[in-house]
């Protein structure tokens, strides 16, 4: 007889929540054999402690399949390739091989680094930006995502890695496509190859010009220079997974956060109060929000226990992000934002030796927006009902598409 198993909840009935199915997983059963979207069979953990332990096991390997998207004709689900057209790059290697890779890029995004190079232009273009949106705003309602939430990540990536400015359009729609999960997978692979073309065309480009600036360009010279492990394929790889990751996170949680803040009276007033505490508020907006919204996977290199629970040696784990950030046993009240919350860490970026290399870009440019957005415009509101605002619950990152605000 063959046994129906549970789906991973990915509805959501609340703009701001997980799916409320996680309550009850997390009490009753938290480490669960289910199906995910793709059709696999694996395991799914909603609790924050097994969930940090899948995450720095050594025994657990990064090398995984996909599982958040649809199965389609043809798929093999006792394979480990994704089906993907992205090549794989140093987040899905194990070691010694990833922290080889790593090393190379990450004293570029200590908060040292980005405090030093990064945060002056990012002052300069919030600034520039809120000055539009204030002019803007002189003729109607004006879109917060449009206006602030994708131009500012989408030039703070150009910034960093030296990549036209007036091709965001291009690569944003790529990003969009290849992150869509209701999308066939031919479809998703278009906005791909796109990217991979671009930044294939952008390595060779900077290789050609001894002056090319941005961090591409910088692990080029590096490579000529010492001999170092990138091949082109590994800039591209690097390039690509930059490109798209470096901004479209970020722009997610600068929507939710926004809208979070709207929609949140006493923490908005906090926040607006002490701006210096800002640090804290963002560390507690990235655990109460979690935008990846369908986890991060693992695979068993070998028998053994989480929490109890025997996993089998090739086995897909994955880790409900959302759901462990809401552990009542890690935090208190975890439904609620609370920006004055003792918190020694989240699993917003992952943890371990995977933890997101990003994480500092992101976390400077929320810290400069938020405080900043509702200093110039205290009165800061939704122009549309509530129910109204556009929300993304087909990416990989969960976010809003549009929000229209007024003063």
């Amino acid at each position: 007889m063959t046994v129906e198993l549970p789906t991973m909840p990915m509805e959501r009935q609340r703009l701001l929540d997980p799916p409320l199915e996680y309550h009850q997983l997390r009490e009753d059963q938290p480490i669960l054999r289910v199906r995910f979207p793709s059709g696999r069979v694996g395991w799914l953990v909603t609790r924050f402690e097994e969930g940090s332990q899948v995450f720095s096991d050594p025994r657990m390997s990064a090398r995984r399949p996909r599982h958040d998207v649809p199965p389609e004709e043809g798929d093999d689900h006792t394979s480990d390739e994704s089906g993907e057209e992205i090549d794989p790059t140093f987040v899905f290697m194990d070691e010694p091989d990833h922290s080889a890779y790593r090393r190379l890029l990450a004293g570029r995004f200590t908060p040292k680094s980005i405090q030093a190079k990064l945060q002056p232009y990012i002052d300069q273009i919030v600034t520039e930006h809120l000055d539009a949106i204030e002019k803007a705003g002189a003729d109607g309602p004006v879109d917060i995502i449009e206006h602030l939430a994708l131009p500012i990540p989408c030039l703070v990536i150009c910034e960093l890695l030296g990549v036209p400015y007036e091709d965001r359009d291009k690569f944003h729609h790529a990003t969009e496509v290849m992150m869509d999960v209701s999308k066939p997978r031919a479809e998703r692979s278009v906005g791909a190859r796109w990217l991979q073309d671009y930044i294939t065309g952008l390595v060779a480009a900077k290789k050609a010009d001894p002056d090319s600036q941005g961090l591409l360009a910088d692990l080029i010279r590096t490579s000529e220079a010492d001999g170092s492990i990138l091949t082109d394929k590994d800039l591209i790889s690097i390039g690509v997974l930059l490109l798209f990751a470096g901004h479209d996170t970020t722009m997610a949680m600068i929507g939710l956060s926004t809208l979070t803040l709207l929609t949140h009276d006493e923490q908005r007033r906090f926040l607006q109060e002490n701006p210096g505490k800002v640090g804290p508020a963002v560390e507690e907006l990235l655990r109460y929000l979690t935008i990846v919204q369908f986890g991060l996977g693992r695979t068993a290199k070998e028998d053994l226990e989480i929490g109890g629970q025997q996993i089998a040696k090739g086995d897909l784990v994955v880790v409900a992000m959302p759901a462990a950030n809401r552990d009542p046993r890690a935090f208190d009240n975890p439904d609620a934002p609370d920006f004055e919350r003792a918190m020694t860490r989240h699993l917003a970026f992952g943890y371990g030796v995977h933890q997101c290399l990003g994480q500092n870009v992101a976390r400077a440019e929320l810290k400069t927006i938020l405080p900043r957005l509702f200093e110039r415009f205290p009165g800061l509101r939704l122009a549309t009902p509530l129910e109204e605002v556009e929300m993304d619950t087909y990416g990989t990152n969960y976010g809003v598409r549009k929000m229209l605000v007024t003063w």
